[in-house]
């Protein structure tokens, strides 16, 4: 049996039938100690005989989380280690490549995990996988979806502040050629641009709907007429602005400047190689 591998102690089995049994996924230190009737020294013992049989993983310091029966001994995976992330801090948002990745929209395999948050902490590791700290201004910090991660509740950018974060800050994505794809990928996949349009109205950067606007066009998205003209209304209030590296430093080949959005797109042009029309629904209706 798979339970073989996890067989538990008298003590252990306390631990973890008290935590199957109240339908709990957290335990602190301090609250095993309690339950063994012994001294915290002698928890850190039980606590690293069941992390190293698979039933916890730290999340942080004093704090675990408990991976139920159902799930076997081999748990940990990629969505565990967003709930281990998530334990960092009580305000935070899991975003950037890291949301873009949870819903699809990127193929590409990360292992650093984007924990965004109005406060300024440190990086760290859990499970092996960096997690980098985004520092959010307030006036950003919306848009999030509780997600449920194996019986876990993460808080996730929702598709629409995914997009908009990564053509904000696609640092934190894998460079313009990859914010694009997610972008593209997002669009045809129950992409909700009046709502678009409210987030990018509320962070009130006229520079960022330029670049969203370059891009839907780029993309050749399927932008409603609506939606599109509050963004060009909401472009309007800034001055020129740029896409990629600052034109200081003006990329050899890069694309140019446009007129329509007003943007200097300081981008080689095989940075979005094969991205014109990813946008368009019957990209991916007509080809199967």
């Amino acid at each position: 049996m798979e339970f073989a591998t996890r067989s538990l102690s008298a003590q252990e089995s306390r631990i973890v039938l008290s935590l199957s049994e109240s339908g709990r996924r957290e335990i602190t230190r301090a609250e095993i100690s309690d339950l063994l009737g012994s001294t915290p020294k002698a928890a850190d013992h039980v606590i690293e005989s069941l992390r190293r049989k698979g039933w916890l993983e730290r999340a942080t310091w004093g704090a675990y989380l408990f991976i139920p029966p159902e799930y076997g001994p081999d748990a940990l995976g990629n969505s565990n280690l967003l709930a281990l992330a998530s334990r960092i801090t009580k305000r935070y948002y899991i975003g950037f490549g890291t949301a873009a990745a949870h819903y699809g929209l990127t193929t590409q395999h990360r292992n650093v995990i984007f924990v965004v948050t109005p406060q300024r902490l440190r990086e760290r590791t859990v499970g092996g996988s960096r997690v980098q700290i985004v520092t959010q201004a307030e006036s950003k910090f919306f848009g999030i979806a509780e997600v449920d991660v194996l019986s876990y509740k993460v808080m996730l950018s929702d598709r629409e502040k995914t997009a908009i974060d990564c053509i904000d800050h696609p640092e934190f994505t894998g460079g313009v050629g990859e914010a694009a794809t997610i972008f593209a990928t997002a669009s045809r996949r129950r992409f909700d641009w009046d709502k678009a349009a409210d987030y990018l109205e509320r962070i009130g950067a006229g520079a960022l709907a330029r670049r969203f606007g370059w891009l839907a066009d780029f993309i050749k998205a399927d932008m409603p007429s609506s939606a599109r003209a509050r963004i060009v209304d909401l472009a309007a209030r800034s001055r020129k602005t740029w896409l990629g590296s600052s034109p200081e430093h003006v990329v050899p080949r890069a694309i140019g400047y446009d007129e329509t959005w007003r943007i200097f797109v300081n981008v080689a042009p095989e940075e979005l190689h094969n991205l014109t029309g990813l946008g368009q629904h019957k990209a991916i209706e007509k080809g199967s």
